[in-house]
């Protein structure tokens, strides 16, 4: 009987600490990833609902962290005008076109 008493023990130890390290964690949570305010969700509420031109319903915001995506925007946008302007095709080396009255 000793022995369920001391396997109870242990369990209701192991427990705590886990539900002291649950704790721990949530409490690290909360504090990299904070709510995300009212006066956001309607700013994205109202772009959502301009860019598709009807009301729209948001299930989930998620608050990101980091530059990864001002970085592909910024590629992007590089290589639209690298093909507007026709770079990278070109077969011969660039010439210097002489500027009107300097011949």
């Amino acid at each position: 009987m000793s022995e369920v008493n001391d396997t109870v023990a242990e369990l209701k130890a192991l427990v705590a600490e886990l539900v002291a390290r649950v704790q721990t964690l949530e409490e690290e949570a909360a504090a990299r990833h904070p709510a995300v305010s009212d006066d956001v969700l309607l700013a994205i509420s109202a772009a959502c609902a301009a860019y598709l031109g009807k009301r729209a319903t948001i299930k989930q915001v998620h608050l990101r962290r980091g530059g990864a995506w001002a970085t592909q925007g910024l590629a992007t946008v590089q290589q639209q005008h690298a093909q507007l302007h026709g770079f990278g095709e070109r077969q011969a080396p660039l010439t210097q076109i002489p500027r009107r009255g300097t011949t």
